[in-house]
């Protein structure tokens, strides 16, 4: 782990970070199963191009593609629909504490179905004092009160769940494949298993005709945050490990407020300060950047007289 890991994670996050933003409008007036599928066909359109430019094909082995495909259901199709569904009755700030329950679960999972991706214990207090940071930063949110129904937190939860089960999966399954074939097989199965699905319960044909802003929310979702950010998403993966890549879920709500003070003029405050630098402080300690800073600038001799 190093800055470097921890940068390419700060990207991803930013990446992450309006996805909550544009499924909301998205969903204004495209049916979650149309806009879901919509997402996931255009990202796997768009990986597959750049894949062929670069010469790369598809993998050919069963195997693979069955790996492919559960991970395509529990990162992409399930989960994708059940936030899309479950912001229709969700206050976004709930959704972002749900949506940082992710690490919790992965880290758990992670540890039983690992062997290079153990508990430890500064794993387990970088993870809570992540998760502190961002309850920190979300709750002053709930000062009006909060929208929220029963089956909708439970669809979030459920889709957090899935998510730290497909890291783990991910990791364990698709380590070695050759860049952008892991994205691109897994936007391709998503596409294949919505599709059928959006034709029976969405029947978009008859839905409204989307307004602009609700087209374009999916588009950036399709580009920005499917496509580019799993190509990312896998390289990360691939290089720091199924708990840390977890970890992007806290640093998700940093940008949020970043963009809401440097785009919406909303005021900084104490609150916000405190749970950004625990989120990062989080972080550090998961991706043992403090080991490294230690060893660094802690040196055995000035240590010796302490």
């Amino acid at each position: 782990m190093n800055w470097k890991m921890l940068s390419l994670m700060l990207l991803l996050a930013a990446m992450w970070g309006p996805s909550f933003v544009f499924i909301k409008v998205a969903v204004e007036t495209i049916p979650p199963f149309t806009m879901v599928f919509s997402r996931v066909t255009l990202a796997a359109l768009l990986l597959y191009l750049v894949l062929r430019w670069q010469h790369g094909r598809l993998p050919r082995s069963r195997d693979t593609w069955k790996h492919l495909s559960f991970v395509a259901l529990t990162h992409n199709a399930i989960p994708f629909v059940l936030f899309a569904w479950g912001e229709q009755y969700v206050d976004s700030a709930l959704a972002s504490i749900l949506n940082g329950t992710i690490p919790l679960f992965t880290i758990i999972l992670a540890h039983i179905f690992t062997q290079d991706d153990r508990l430890t214990p500064a794993k387990v207090i970088g993870m809570l004092v992540g998760f502190g940071g961002m309850l920190i930063l979300v709750l002053p949110a709930f000062q009006d009160g909060v929208v929220a129904t029963t089956w909708g937190v439970l669809g979030l939860v459920l889709a957090a769940f899935l998510y730290g089960v497909a890291i783990v999966y991910a990791r364990n399954h698709l380590r070695g494949l050759p860049s952008l074939v892991a994205p691109t097989g897994q936007m391709i199965m998503a596409a294949l298993f919505l599709l059928p699905v959006m034709l029976i319960v969405d029947r978009p044909w008859t839905a409204v005709t989307p307004t602009l802003a609700s087209t374009l929310s999916m588009l950036a979702l399709a580009v920005l945050g499917t496509a580019l950010a799993f190509i990312l998403y896998y390289y990360l993966l691939e290089n720091a490990g199924a708990t840390y890549v977890s970890m992007v879920a806290y640093v998700i709500p940093v940008f949020g407020v970043i963009l809401g003070v440097l785009l919406l003029n909303e005021p900084l405050t104490r609150e916000m300060v405190v749970g950004c630098g625990l989120i990062l402080f989080g972080v550090m300690i998961v991706n043992g950047l403090l080991n490294g800073i230690r060893a660094r600038y802690i040196t055995p001799e000035a240590s010796v007289g302490d």
